[in-house]
């Protein structure tokens, strides 16, 4: 069977769209981004588009596509929709599927679901990022037991931004987690910075070997 990835966050801005991006080049998949809020502005399948080089029929399109850069039920709302979160499902692709959700765990997708009830609904591995500053610890720890309580396989931890040794050390060993790299802060972004820091920092192996 094809890998299938689910990235997400510990919160929203820590840094998933780039690390999807770097991922999906990393180990040559596709990308989907089921829900995009915010279609007045560059969406995530644009980013990652353009930052890990990729052609057209490799990045899917958006389920949803909502016009306000909002939590999905709230610019569903305003857009006069609801989304339907039981006719999300993984599509089935020739490549690795990269697949990046919305925000944190917890981000509701309409009045009775969030996004961890279609993860535990699809059950692919997650990989989870998290930011090295203040307050990562809470966060990851949390998202960490939300997952585990629904039995959403964990693949690992991603951190992204300045190594924090104690902060690294303190989710891996409370966590009981395994930490696959850490995407670090790039001056310059760009698809061979990018590129270059994914194959520094992550082993494909880790990601590839996991079967859905």
């Amino acid at each position: 069977m094809t890998v299938q990835i689910i990235v997400t966050g510990t919160d929203t801005g820590v840094g998933k769209t780039v690390f999807a991006a770097g991922l999906t080049g990393l180990i040559d998949g596709i990308y989907w981004k089921p829900v995009q809020s915010g279609t007045c502005e560059e969406t995530d399948s644009e980013i990652v588009s353009l930052l890990a080089g990729l052609p057209a029929d490799r990045v899917l399109p958006e389920a949803w596509r909502l016009r306000q850069p909002l939590s999905p039920h709230l610019a569903a709302k305003l857009d006069g929709v609801e989304i339907d979160a039981q006719a999300l499902v993984l599509p089935t692709t020739s490549r690795p599927l990269v697949v990046e959700g919305a925000g944190g765990l917890l981000v509701p997708l309409n009045s009775r679901a969030f996004y961890i009830d279609v993860f535990a609904r699809w059950n692919a591995p997650v990989v989870l990022c998290a930011r090295t500053t203040l307050g990562t610890i809470n966060h990851t720890l949390l998202s960490i037991e939300a997952l585990r309580s629904r039995s959403i396989p964990l693949l690992g931890v991603v951190f992204i931004g300045d190594r924090v040794v104690d902060t690294q050390k303190t989710i891996t060993d409370m966590g009981k987690v395994r930490v696959l790299g850490r995407l670090p802060r790039l001056e310059s972004l760009t698809p061979s910075t990018l590129s270059a820091a994914m194959q520094t920092s992550f082993s494909a192996a880790d990601f590839m070997k996991v079967q859905s």
